[in-house]
């Protein structure tokens, strides 16, 4: 996995993501000069989990994703239903919630992280509730 150069200085390679609009800048400095003109927000989801309260700071890291049925990826209509559902949105308002997503999506190792994170009842609970709107047909009565 290669790394970007700063889309700010355009000298050093980038080690971090601007939360709003995912450009990849070096340092605090460049950040800063980023945020001199505003920029669009990547997409509502980020919004929603509170992607602009991380820390200039954290990063999350890039990898591609490869799943073994292709049955498993979200179409756009169900990653939109997620989205607009009032019930996801005030559970992702937990801060607990939040910092536990977090901490799977930065991982090194987030599978594991995700088997953890699954023992609890909390991260249980909001699996639960996306895949009922992903997939109500096949949610027990």
């Amino acid at each position: 996995m290669g790394f970007r150069q700063c889309e700010v200085c355009k000298e050093a390679q980038s080690k971090y993501k601007c939360p709003s609009c995912l450009a990849p800048y070096c340092s605090v400095a460049c950040f800063r000069k980023h945020k001199e003109n505003p920029c669009q927000k990547s997409s509502p989801i980020l919004e929603s989990i509170g992607a602009q309260s991380l820390s200039k700071a954290e990063v999350l890291p890039e990898r591609l994703y490869q799943v073994e049925e292709s049955s498993w990826v979200l179409g756009k209509e169900q990653l939109e239903s997620i989205v607009e559902s009032k019930e996801i949105r005030d559970s992702l308002q937990n801060r607990e919630l939040q910092n536990l997503i977090k901490s799977i999506s930065s991982s090194k190792n987030p599978e594991d992280e995700l088997d953890e994170a699954m023992k609890g009842q909390n991260f249980r609970d909001f699996t639960e509730k996306i895949l009922s709107i992903v997939s109500p047909q096949e949610q027990d009565p």
